[in-house]
């Protein structure tokens, strides 16, 4: 029986190393490209389930009718991620280009495909709506406005907790997101994205909309390299970053350290950690998938809980 569900995209990366970005009309070399799975909730499926082990996180999302559909189920299968909630569709599987530096900065091209086929009414579906009855925590990531919607009323009926990264859909601001962010427990955004949410660049000003639409919810801002912070009406609490050069570690690749900081995060609450170790334990998690190349590279449990004792005997 799966704890965690999450919802949203199932990619696969085509990452493309550069030394630099490309300006407008430049052509630059590619030193190597790789193809491998990703996508955000796919991502945080898999980071889930390597901390909470076989058949203890499930997905919801849709593939298309391709050789990646294949691979990916495949993949998430031996992840040991329940894939029972992903569905099939006519045309292609969601596919992102991906162009790294060699600072491990990105940017990111997108092709949804499939992913925009994940309807309210698949929620309703006997495999869906099982996954969503047995769960402790839904992880509601980027599938189609109206599902997320859909997604947070069945949890609110069933008495869920929900954890939401709204990413792109934070430029639609408060107003229109405010029946999911009324309803929901985490929220968890970048800097960049708490303030096109906000429509403020002012921080401590994005904290107080937010938090007068919902006085309940905590608010978490990943601050990359930095770290983290949670905000509740409480006050704010700050989780500083991980040094990684001070270990003899390097930064290679950024992409999926954000998704692997979620799953990590969502994986910590249902076994039972209070917010602020879980968020500490995610912070961890983050910075060590940032010196993995591939998209997935968040840590299994065994290599999470060794680099946490090696940070605090370090920092400690």
């Amino acid at each position: 029986m799966a704890r965690v569900v999450v919802a949203g995209a199932i990619n696969w990366d085509i990452n493309l190393h550069v030394e630099n970005f490309a300006k407008v009309g430049e052509e630059i070399p590619v030193s190597r490209i790789t193809r491998v799975p990703g996508g955000k909730a796919a991502n945080v499926a898999v980071a889930a389930a390597r901390i909470l082990g076989p058949s203890q996180v499930s997905l919801i999302g849709a593939l298309g009718k391709d050789f990646i559909a294949e691979a990916q189920i495949e993949i998430l299968t031996k992840e040991g991620v329940d894939t029972s909630g992903v569905k099939t569709v006519d045309g292609e599987s969601g596919q992102a280009y991906i162009v790294i530096d060699r600072e491990g900065r990105n940017m990111i091209h997108t092709l949804f495909g499939a992913n925009l086929e994940v309807k309210p009414e698949d929620l309703l579906d006997s495999n869906c709506r099982r996954l969503i009855d047995e769960s402790s925590l839904i992880t509601i990531m980027d599938p189609p406005l109206e599902t997320v919607f859909k997604t947070v009323d069945l949890a609110k009926e069933r008495d869920k907790p929900v954890l939401w990264d709204p990413g792109v859909r934070c430029s639609l601001g408060v107003e229109k997101l405010e029946s999911a962010l009324s309803l929901i427990e985490y929220l968890v955004v970048n800097e960049v994205e708490v303030g096109n949410l906000a429509e403020t660049a002012d921080l401590s000003k994005a904290i107080s909309i937010l938090l007068h639409v919902n006085q309940d919810l905590r608010i978490i801002v990943k601050l990359g390299s930095e770290g983290c912070l949670m905000a509740t009406r409480e006050g704010i609490v700050r989780i500083p970053g991980v040094p990684l050069s001070s270990f003899g570690m390097t930064v290679v690749n950024t992409v999926g350290c954000g998704d692997t900081f979620l799953g990590v995060l969502s994986a910590s609450l249902v076994s039972g950690l209070e917010v602020l170790e879980a968020l500490k334990r995610a912070n961890l998690a983050g910075a060590f998938k940032a010196t993995r190349p591939n998209t997935r590279g968040s840590p299994t449990i065994e290599e999470l809980s060794e680099f946490a004792e090696k940070v605090a005997i370090r920092l400690g």
